[in-house]
């Protein structure tokens, strides 16, 4: 029914975005969005905003990959994770998801978990530790995305964990589908076993973009 791209904005002058809505014509029956994931660091605001005012962009993903500079998923930090305080890596983490979520500049939180990467679990319960920032998803009208890309991580679970995916759907906050696929192959992997998880939880249909608009799509 519908497919979204959305590359990472450190590649943004290098994609052919207009391109991408030329060829959507020669597919009548299926929504093409065109979106963008955007990697929030506070106090960059305003160059996000100019940035996301480039282009009419569908939806806008608001993700974290970065703490005071420290590029936290590349492979080779994997051993920084084991060295650091976990409870604090994860409040630091969640603490520049919130800032992402109250900023007004995204449609949708991508890969809400991400610091889960590696394996290395908070002692804290992570809903305590995520809860604030669930609230604010939920004030902002945000959507949550299910990422099934974390599955082929270390961690080898979908982004969020199931926990959190049950308190987003307690809270009423939507939910959308994404495969996070660098290469054509993965283009829509596990969304269907995605679906069945939103469905086993309570959801009954996921979120598509249009103009920053949600679209309603049934789960099947």
């Amino acid at each position: 029914r519908a497919i979204g791209f959305a590359d990472h904005d450190y590649y943004l002058q290098d994609l052919n975005l207009p391109l991408i809505r030329e060829i959507a014509q020669d597919y009548p029956a299926l929504d093409v969005a065109i979106g963008l994931e955007v990697d929030y660091r506070p106090g960059e605001e305003k160059k996000i905003q100019e940035m996301l005012e480039s282009f009419p962009f569908d939806f806008v993903l608001g993700s974290v990959h970065e703490i005071d500079g420290w590029l936290f998923d590349y492979p080779e930090e994997e051993p920084r994770h084991r060295e650091k305080d976990p409870d604090e890596m994860y409040r630091e983490y969640f603490r520049r998801v919130e800032m992402a979520a109250s900023s007004g500049l995204f449609t949708t939180i991508g890969h809400f978990d991400l610091i889960k990467i590696f394996g290395v679990r908070s002692k804290t319960d992570v809903l305590e530790l995520a809860d604030q920032v669930l609230e604010v998803i939920r004030k902002k009208g945000l959507v949550l995305e299910l990422n099934t890309a974390g599955r082929y991580k270390p961690v080898g679970e979908y982004y969020p964990e199931e926990r959190i995916l049950k308190e987003a759907y307690n809270r009423k906050i939507p939910v959308t589908l994404g495969s996070d696929a660098h290469q054509g192959s993965h283009v829509g992997r596990d969304l269907e076993l995605g679906s069945q998880i939103l469905k086993s939880i309570g959801y009954k249909e996921c979120i598509g973009f249009s103009q920053r608009e949600k679209k309603v799509y049934p789960l099947v």
